[in-house]
């Protein structure tokens, strides 16, 4: 037998949870045709996998790339770290259906929710669409170096349905819900992976404008579900009330109405799940009862994150002193003059002594600043090798003690380090006392799925697109400070487990007739460096890109798209359309 390309002596992780074993891959046309030892080596290409790992391509079911993907066909950071599968339009944002005028509304509602910069959605994107079908049909005419798969936003949806009432949070009339319900049923028979919503109070459009559904009645949330019910497939996914810490006391009133949806359509229900500081243990509470859910025939799956949730910070991204009088007239300077300019003792000096300028309350975001001076006691150095699980005693308030100086001199001194692009961590969520066997445990429950990257979104504070390669190198391989967790388990998790929530049964485990969407890993190199600022998007926009290696080989649809950390150029990838 020929083959396009055979993958030879790799020890094979097959994503199913089974033992890693020794074997060749042969692929042709885009599929696995053969497993096993000593292939025939007639291929147009061979890869010599000796002493690495061979694993599925990693399927990252939580980004947010809906604009993105209409004008670039890389789509990192996600392809940079093994994923060959995302899954956008979440947590109810998305460019799908729109009226038109009513474009740059979305973009601000995107823009404020997700830190995706407006100017680069604006340049960016063109609008070649108004229903979410046609949306699809743009994504389809494009390539790109993974694939793509894409639910269909309620806040679109009802923005599109109501117009400024959907855009305000005014209840949805029944007409109104009977509209929507046929919007969704025509975007899953189109293709869409399932329907988003959020109802998390932070989630607010630049406006400040919660997110259009965030207060939906259970008749309209039930007639979203009931479209995926009747199109028979699809997958409810949304950001519930608590996730980011506030409305606590309706967090646990929303499992009562996700578990009767999901049984009463009988569609999976996902949800964003992240430890607090205020109510810490409420998240086991969400396990255990997505657990029983389960036993009594709900389909509701928490998905957790591998790492904190955390804040970066640095001379780039917000930081503690970006409201200083002196620090906002330089602030104009191209980035290596500026540093110049930190670096005088009499500037330093002058920053460190001066208070802030009050924050504009129309500007989203412009009161950072002060929440971050208040909060250096969680703000932690990561190093050019960020370390995710610092121990609570190396915070900059700690480090200042052992030095008998202030926490804000001892963190503008570090944001001038690695040419001012060093970077601090804040843990919000997930790391509450330091505490990181709660994500172990999060991890190992048996609802939970692995999510919440968010490749593509929060571009100035956040890049957890890379937590797949974290997922690796620390809960399999480097973690000190508690128990490691399984290499084949960890594969499982975030390939089979997340395809095969979202039905993309055609990918996820290397078997026979399985799509050859692979990863060739040198596993003991593996690395994850620190995030940069890049400012690539369109209109300049600044975006946080972190890089990883030890990926020797990506391969997707049998064909190798990056290549020793490189893109290869080669476009493969597609548009997903529906359950496989």
């Amino acid at each position: 037998m020929s083959y396009d390309l055979v993958i030879t002596g790799g020890n094979v992780v097959d994503g199913t949870g089974d033992s890693a074993f020794q074997a060749d891959i042969g692929i042709r046309d885009g599929k696995i045709q053969s497993i096993g030892k000593n292939l025939p080596a007639e291929s147009s290409q061979v890869i010599d996998a000796s002493g690495k790992i061979v694993t599925p391509g990693f399927v990252d079911i939580h980004t947010h790339y809906d604009g993105q993907a209409t004008w670039d066909g890389l789509l990192e950071p996600s392809s940079g770290h093994g994923v060959t599968t995302v899954v956008m339009g979440n947590c109810g944002v998305g460019f799908a259906p729109v009226r038109p005028g009513q474009e740059e509304w979305l973009i601000q509602l995107m823009e404020g929710v997700e830190d995706i910069p407006g100017t680069a959605l604006s340049e960016g994107i063109e609008w070649t669409w108004e229903s979410f079908p046609e949306y699809l049909d743009t994504l389809d005419m494009k390539e790109y170096a993974i694939d793509i798969g894409s639910q269909v936003a309620h806040g679109a949806i009802r923005s599109y349905v109501m117009g400024d009432r959907g855009s305000n949070n005014e209840p949805a009339t029944k007409t109104d819900i009977a509209h929507m319900k046929k919007l969704v049923h025509e975007a899953i028979d189109a293709g869409a992976l399932g329907v988003s919503t959020s109802r998390v109070l932070g989630h607010r459009a630049m406006n400040g404008e919660p997110v259009p559904g965030t207060f939906a009645a259970e008749d309209e949330l039930y007639g979203l579900g009931e479209a995926l019910q009747d199109a028979g497939q699809g997958v409810f996914e949304l950001a519930p009330a608590g996730a980011d810490g506030q409305d606590l006391v309706n967090a646990p009133k929303e499992m009562e109405w996700m578990k009767k949806l999901s049984a009463t359509i009988q569609r999976p229900v996902t949800f964003a799940l992240l430890q607090n500081e205020t109510e810490p243990h409420l998240w086991k509470q969400l396990l255990e009862e997505s657990l029983e859910a389960a036993n009594q025939g709900s389909q509701c799956f928490p998905q957790v994150a591998g790492r904190p949730f955390g804040l970066l910070i640095g001379l780039q991204t917000h930081h503690a002193f970006a409201k200083r009088p002196s620090f906002i007239n330089l602030s104009h300077l191209p980035h290596d003059e500026l540093v110049h300019q930190l670096k005088q003792n009499s500037v330093r000096d002058a920053i460190l002594n001066e208070t802030d300028n009050a924050p504009d309350p129309n500007i989203l975001f412009d009161g950072m600043s002060r929440m971050i001076q208040s909060m250096l006691h969680r703000l932690y150095p990561m190093g050019e090798i960020p370390d995710y699980e610092p121990n609570p005693n190396k915070s900059f308030v700690s480090l200042a003690e052992a030095r008998n100086t202030t926490a804000e001199a001892v963190l503008f001194d570090y944001m001038l380090e690695n040419n001012g692009h060093a970077m601090g961590m804040m843990p919000i969520f997930n790391y509450v006392d330091g505490n990181h066997d709660v994500i172990r445990e999060m991890l190992l429950h048996p609802q939970a799925v692995s999510g919440l990257s968010d490749g593509g979104a929060h571009c100035g504070m956040i890049c957890d697109a890379s937590i797949p390669t974290f997922m690796l190198s620390h809960w399999t391989r480097d973690r000190t400070r508690g128990e490691k967790l399984p290499l084949e388990w960890i594969i499982k998790k975030q390939t089979n487990d997340t395809a095969s929530l979202y039905g993309l049964d055609d990918r996820g485990t290397l078997q026979i007739g399985k799509r050859a969407d692979i990863n060739v890993i040198d596993y003991d190199a593996l690395t994850l460096y620190g995030p940069k600022m890049a400012y690539d998007l369109p209109a300049g926009g600044r975006r946080l890109l972190q890089e990883a290696s030890g990926y020797d080989y990506t391969v997707v649809a049998g064909t190798v798209t990056r290549q020793f950390g490189k893109d290869t150029g080669q476009r493969p990838g597609r548009l997903i359309r529906g359950a496989r």
